[in-house]
């Protein structure tokens, strides 16, 4: 068992769980066991990175989700600590982690049954599935208002491309060339005006997943789990389409699923073309965030990772940003 294991399943002594046994299953923003208790029953335990929210925010997520599951979509269902507590607190390394425990889901991510399939149609398939989980959330969403004391950030024009950017300055990254700063700053400034003029109101603008991607979504039968809202934010709709869509761009039938997940969407919401056009900008958006996110975090070691992201973003900005000029 490693040392993070123990952690965890010290960490665990806040629940009222019994016995039960830690096994980490991912490390990005937050270090993610599967936890195995008596009686066969199962949870996710989630030590948050320090630093990155706020007790207040973290919170927050839960009464978004609570109110998501109340709508009828199906998001993760937290547990509180013997005391009544959302979360429950521990030290690693030195550092105070706030620690969560939710219900364990069976299934497959999506991302996997596109992986496995072979079938364009098929896959796109799923993505007009996941065009319908976006819509039912933004629906929610648009309509809800958060209670007093609510608090995630913004993913507007400052969260996005101001000068201290939620993920970082990707500007800076040190996996950029000197002359891919020097870009990628002016970049920046540009992109920052053209959102600065986009609209915000409740019809494109509320709160979103912000990393509602096909490895966030876990499918068992019929049923369609979304995981992870650690990234839940206020910002655009389309935004949450571009990165549904990000992973895929590089594969030669990104346009069919593109068309299949705005078919799923417009299935349970409207959205006009104006807005779909905005998605190579979000995807362009998406892509520079990413290298600030991934220089924030050498642990994750994806050292291939920002400069593939850079010779993207060098590939397609000029053809985006002559829309905006």
């Amino acid at each position: 068992m490693s040392d993070l294991e123990q952690l965890a399943e010290q960490a665990l002594r806040q629940w009222d769980l019994g016995t039960a046994s830690a096994a980490k299953v991912s490390q990005s923003e937050n270090i993610v066991f599967r936890i195995d208790a008596a009686a066969g029953r199962r949870y996710v335990l989630r030590m948050h990175r320090p630093g990155y929210h706020s007790y207040q925010s973290l919170v927050s997520e839960q009464l978004w989700t609570s109110a998501l599951r109340k709508a009828g979509i199906d998001v993760p269902v937290p547990r509180s600590t013997r005391r009544g507590d959302p979360y429950g607190l521990i030290e690693v390394a030195g550092e105070p982690r706030h620690v969560g425990v939710l219900e364990w889901v069976d299934g497959a991510t999506m991302e996997t049954l596109v992986a496995a399939s072979e079938d364009v149609e098929q896959r796109a398939r799923q993505f007009s599935t996941l065009g319908e989980l976006l819509a039912s959330l933004h629906d929610q969403a648009s309509s809800w208002s958060p209670p007093a004391g609510f608090s995630r950030h913004a993913l507007d024009a400052e969260g996005l491309m101001g000068e201290a950017p939620f993920w970082g300055p990707f500007w800076a990254a040190s996996a950029l060339t000197a002359d891919q700063r020097r870009h990628f700053a002016a970049l920046r400034q540009e992109l920052y005006e053209i959102l600065r003029k986009l609209p915000a109101d409740s019809s494109c603008y509320s709160l979103i997943h912000a990393d509602l991607h096909p490895g966030n979504v876990v499918v068992n039968g019929d049923r369609l789990h979304i995981i992870d809202f650690d990234d839940a934010a206020f910002g655009w709709h389309v935004y949450d389409i571009a990165v549904a869509l990000k992973n895929y761009q590089d594969d030669p039938a990104f346009p069919a699923y593109q068309e299949a997940l705005t078919r799923g969407y417009r299935r349970r919401r409207a959205i006009d073309d104006e807005s779909l056009m905005l998605i190579p900008l979000f995807l362009l958006i998406r892509a520079l965030n990413s290298i600030g996110w991934a220089d924030a975090r050498p642990e994750l070691r994806h050292p291939e990772y920002g400069p593939r992201l850079a010779r993207q973003v060098e590939e397609t900005a000029g053809s985006v940003l002559r829309t905006f000029r």
